[in-house]
Formats: C-alpha cells, structure tokens, sequence
C-alpha cells in the first residue's frame, strides 16, 4: 500500500498534469540539497523514496577503485579494502552508498530549502508538460474562457492552461467581460521565464476560415474550397471561394439562404464586413471581383514577373475602388497576392497624352524664322536663352518682361509676331505670303524700352498690322466666298497692305 506522502504526491501530479515521477525526482533532490546544507559536504549525495513507508533516505556515492593511490578525492573514492569492510559483495568500479541521517535533525531551514526546490521543478515540468501540448496545436480554433483582464492583454482560460491575448490580436469592435466564452485561435507558443507563453489571436485569418467551415457545410465536406483570405480585424474581411462541383454555387453555398450563414459569421466577428469572392485562376479576372463593389473599366498587366497589375476605373468609381484609407485595394492586393496599381480614366488618359508627346517629334523652329521680331529683338531674346518660336510662345508676359530691355508695348509685338506667324502655318502659304509683308514692316522700329525709335512711331508701327490683318481676312473671306483664284504674286501681296497703310499714316 502506498505511503500517504506518494498519494499526495500522486493527486498534486494528477492536478498539474505532470508524471508522478518527476515530482517524486523533485522531492529526491530537495532531500539531496538540504542534507548537503546540513552536512556541508560536497560528497556526490542521492536520495530515494521509499513508496510503501514514505520515508526518504539519503546517502553518500562513492565510487569503487583499487588501490589508495587511484583515489583522487576521498569524497568521491574509496579503496576496494575499505569498501569490502562496509559490503563484502563489492568489486572495482562498483558504488558504496553510505547511508546519512536525515530523520529529525534537518529542521526548519532546510524544509524551507526543500519545499522552494519542490515547487520550482514542478514549475519547470508543468511549462514543459503545457509547451509539448500546444505546440503542435497552432492554428487550431479552441473554446476559451475569459478569466481576467491586465492591461491591453485578456488572459484566458484554455483548458490546462492560460493563453494571453495581447492588443494587437484582438479586433477593435470586440471587448470582454469576466467569464464570457469565446472562439480563439492558438497563434503560437512562447518558452517563457514566468511559464509558457500561449498567445491566442481573434485578429487571424484563420479565424474566419474556421467560422466558414463551421457554419458551410460544402467547405467541410470540401465541395467548397477557400483559395485566399485577406482580413483587417475589425474593419473588413475579402475571402476568394472555388467549388470543386459544376453544379454548386460557391458564393451562394458562403452566403446561404437569405445571408442566414454569413450574418451568423458576422455576428461572432461583433459586426465585421465580409466579402465574399469568386476565386479566378486568371488574375485579371480575379482582380475585377476582388475590387468590388467598385464597378473596373480594364485591368492590364504591367509586369507580369512582378506580378504588378494596372487598373482602370471610372472617375465617379475611383474613391470607392480605393476604399476608406486605401482599405479595399490594399485587401484585394492582399488577397490576389499581387501589386495593384489604380488609375481614374481622366489620370490614364494625361498619361496616355504625355506618352504620345514624348514619343512625337519636338518641333524646334529658330526665331529667325518668325517675321516681325528685329534682329536686336531676336538677340535680347536669344541672350535670355530663348531662341526657339515654341519656347517664346509658352511664355507667360510676366517672364517676357523679366528680360532686360522688353516692355509691354514689345510683349504685345511678340506676341503678335507669334500669333501671325502661327497662323499663317495653319491658314497656308497663300495667305501666310500676304501677311508677312505688314508684320515686317511693322516690327522695323525697334523696342520702346531704351531703343532708337521714338514711341509715337512705335505706337503707328505696331497699329498698321492690326488693320492691315483686319483688311487681309476680308480679302481671304472675300476670295474664298466668290473667287476661285491662285495666291496673288508677291509683289502684288506686299503692294496689297501698303495701298491700305498709307492713309492710316495721313490721318
């Protein structure tokens, strides 16, 4: 029958879960330690457990060797003539246990010393008993208990152990009261100082899946097949579905009967968003459902190596496709697994008009070319690093009389010079030969800012064209309304303005 000390030890091994055998080694080396303390000894000391009486006796080890000048620490070795005296059945190599008193004179200190030492190995046995259990169970659903709350971590009861719930897996719409049972997930297990570390997560993908193929029978049963899962806790969750039978709707099969199983989903994830995706091999298809509820214009490859993909959306679209903070494409790019690029159809069409500039050829045409500016006028210009019409054309007045020695009056010359010059190109060499003629003539005075021309003739100068222009339109209209005629000679073209600027002069 066993001792009332081993029962004891029996219900203690039983309630931590442990083999009896290591506390039974516990309470041993405690008896070990607390004899040596006694004896101040360093003998090689050992203790057994007596089952039947409950006692435990200590006693030293020596080992056996034969001769006294092999014994290198007496407390360790002994002749084999010595051993003989104590047990006659002795032989070199063999043990001589020399028993100790430990039966009343111990006291108080040393149990002390015994009891920490108990406490500590059953300790240690119970993390490596709860660390080989849970190892192997990560990622596994289990049903917790709310025990307590420290902090921003909820501690849990989980059986034969207590998991720790830290802040960041854990949703934000959820919060706990003190005994409430929950659904976790085992994220991992930690080796821990204080006892093994059993970290449990509502925040994990695996969560959902585990609810789906609880509440879907076609997943269980494997009809159904989740492809992928991207999920924010708390915000929103996208889940991609493939059914494995022609004939069973994948989507229908998640969402059931009126949402009655996604609604009880979404009840225990505290009211998170779900959507649900028909799973595509072609990725560009299967980015089209992934961004919904945003309706997609195209989808193209970019890269198919980098699994880089470029999609295009209406404007009205384009917040809607991106989502509250980025959140819907970066949960599509999660659940597809590639980069996705979103553009309204107003930013692909500038990018497509600034691809077709590069490419198109830079025309360059000198200012020479342009009647109407002087040549003191084209060096200015030239100085100040302008020396193409395209150039000139696509300055503002303001940056025009930044430059040194141009004014207004010049600035309204240019810009004429250029207007006529582009015009002529789009109306034709005709009507182009018949207004150069008064535009050279009207920029022969040169510039009013510190130039040789007084500036009533400037003034003259610069209004003859503006009438001369007028006169040349009423002659093109005039031509192309009734007359079928080739472009006049030059010579009559130059004659043709000047007939009509003379009497502007007189007046």
């Amino acid at each position: 029958m066993a001792s009332e000390l081993y029962n004891t030890i029996d219900a203690l091994s039983r309630e931590k879960g442990i083999d009896p055998q290591i506390v039974v080694s516990a309470v041993e080396d405690a008896i070990v330690m607390a004899t040596r303390k006694y004896y101040k000894s360093q003998e090689n000391l050992r203790a057994q457990l007596d089952k039947e009486t409950g006692k435990i006796h200590a006693f030293a080890v020596k080992t056996v060797v034969e001769t006294p000048e092999q014994v290198e620490d007496p407390n360790l070795q002994v002749t084999l003539e010595d051993a003989r005296k104590v047990d006659p059945n002795l032989e070199v190599g063999g043990e001589l246990q020399i028993p100790k008193i430990t039966e009343g004179i111990l006291g108080r200190i040393a149990a002390q010393l015994a009891k920490q030492v108990i406490f500590q190995k059953v300790r240690e046995a119970e993390r490596d008993t709860v660390y080989n259990e849970y190892i192997g169970r990560v990622g596994e659903i289990v049903n917790a208990t709310v025990k307590r709350v420290e902090g921003p971590d909820v501690i849990f009861d989980i059986g034969k152990a207590e998991a720790r719930m830290p802040r960041k897996e854990q949703s934000r719409l959820e919060s706990f009261a003190i005994g409430e049972r929950v659904r976790v997930i085992i994220a991992r297990v930690e080796r821990a100082s204080k006892g093994p570390g059993v970290v449990v997560s509502r925040a994990a993908p695996e969560l959902v899946q585990h609810l789906f193929q609880t509440e879907v029978p076609e997943i269980y049963d494997g009809t159904v097949v989740i492809r992928a899962i991207a999920r924010e806790a708390g915000e929103r969750t996208k889940i991609a579905v493939m059914s494995k039978d022609k004939d069973v709707d994948a989507v229908g099969a998640c969402v059931g009967m009126k949402g009655m199983r996604v609604q009880s989903i979404i009840r225990e994830l505290r009211g998170e968003k779900i959507d649900i995706i028909e799973y595509h091999e072609d990725a560009v298809t299967f980015a089209e459902k992934a961004l919904q509820p945003a309706k997609v214009s195209r989808v193209t490859v970019v890269d198919s190596a980098d699994k880089h993909l470029e999609v295009v959306v209406d404007d009205s679209q384009l917040s809607l496709a991106i989502g509250k903070k980025g959140q819907n494409v970066r949960l599509a790019a999660k659940l597809l697994g590639w980069k996705i690029d979103i553009k309204s159809e107003e930013e692909k069409r500038q990018e497509v008009e600034q691809q077709m500039a590069a490419l198109a050829p830079q025309a360059a045409t000198p200012l020479e070319n342009v009647p109407g500016l002087g040549e003191g006028l084209v060096e200015k210009l030239s100085a100040a690093g302008v020396t193409t019409v395209e150039a000139l054309a696509d300055m503002t007045p303001e940056q025009l009389e930044a430059i040194e020695g141009i004014g207004p009056k010049t600035v309204e010359k240019i810009s004429l010079a250029v207007n006529n010059y582009f015009a002529s190109l789009e109306a034709g060499e005709g009507i182009a030969a018949e207004g150069e003629a008064p535009v050279e003539e009207a920029s022969a005075p040169e510039g009013e800012d510190g130039e040789v021309a007084p500036e009533g003739v400037a003034t003259e100068a610069a209004e003859a064209p503006a009438e001369v222009t007028a006169e040349s339109e009423q002659v093109a209209t005039e031509e192309a309304a009734g007359e079928a005629e080739a472009a006049l000679p030059e010579s009559e073209a130059e004659h043709a303005p000047e007939e009509g600027a003379a009497p502007e002069k007189k007046e």
